[in-house]
């Protein structure tokens, strides 16, 4: 994933005037200026054609079909109003963007949890699609799911990624360094090492090695057969952070940080 940061987006992707009732919010929360927006991904000409021919033939052959279809055709951004409305607005110290009943909601980057569900699928060794998840979290419990409906995810997301990590490491590894623990959902990190309710806890030298394969992160027991853990990245809240405080404290220990780091 590639490093994108709110600073680097000069100017709004989508040119037009924020919501006051945006405005107010980041305001309120005091987010800062407004860095990019990104609307729904709108669908092809070539790709509306074929809705609407599937919807003709659906009532043609089999009515019920055709009825779903037509629904679906109705909720695409370039026909629904409502649907096609729809915008992340990035900020300089946060982002708002819509719940499920379309309210806006706040997170600042120095105090939301992200977590993030990359799916790539393949047919016969053949990549289709990709598909993205991101679940925002607040500390009161807030949260809004975002997914590929919005254009450029692999933009935006890594920007969440990104402005997260600049905002909270420096406080977690303040807290490691000073002797206290981190915990990122399952898995808790402090200057000794690393531990889960399942396997326990694994001293830094111990620490054989800690990959990320198949949007899974295992970690291996020196001298042992079997990985020690291994825990899904879509399990573990602002990944990157957890990455980035993993290498540090490893590097520290004088164990090695992640291969490229």
């Amino acid at each position: 994933m590639r490093e994108i940061r709110m600073q680097d987006v000069q100017a709004p992707l989508v040119p037009e005037q924020v919501p006051d009732e945006v405005a107010a919010l980041a305001a309120s929360e005091g987010l800062g200026e407004l860095r990019a927006s990104f609307g729904p991904k709108r669908l092809s000409g070539a790709a509306m054609t074929g809705l609407i021919v599937m919807c003709l033939v659906g009532l043609a052959l089999f009515v019920l079909p055709g009825l779903i279809f037509i629904w679906r055709l109705t909720q695409v951004p370039n026909l629904n109003k409502k649907q096609g409305a729809k915008r992340i607005h990035c900020f300089e110290h946060g982002v708002v963007a819509g719940d499920r009943a379309g309210r806006p909601v706040a997170f600042r980057w120095d105090n939301a949890a992200v977590l993030q569900q990359i799916t790539r699928r393949y047919v016969n060794g053949f990549h289709t699609v990709t598909t993205y998840l991101y679940t925002l979290y607040r500390p009161d419990g807030t949260s809004v799911e975002l997914t590929g409906f919005y254009a450029d995810p692999v933009v935006w997301g890594a920007a969440f990624q990104h402005e997260i990590t600049r905002a909270q490491l420096p406080g977690m590894l303040d807290v490691v360094r000073r002797g206290g623990t981190v915990r990122f959902g399952d898995i808790a990190v402090n200057a000794g090492g690393v531990a889960n309710a399942r396997s326990g806890s694994l001293a830094w030298p111990e620490v054989e090695r800690i990959e990320v394969k198949d949007g899974t992160v295992f970690v291996s027991k020196a001298g042992k057969l079997f990985g020690w853990s291994n825990t899904p990245v879509h399990k573990i809240p602002n990944f990157f952070v957890f990455l980035a405080v993993v290498d540090e404290m490893r590097g520290s220990a004088g164990v090695g940080t992640f291969p490229g780091h």
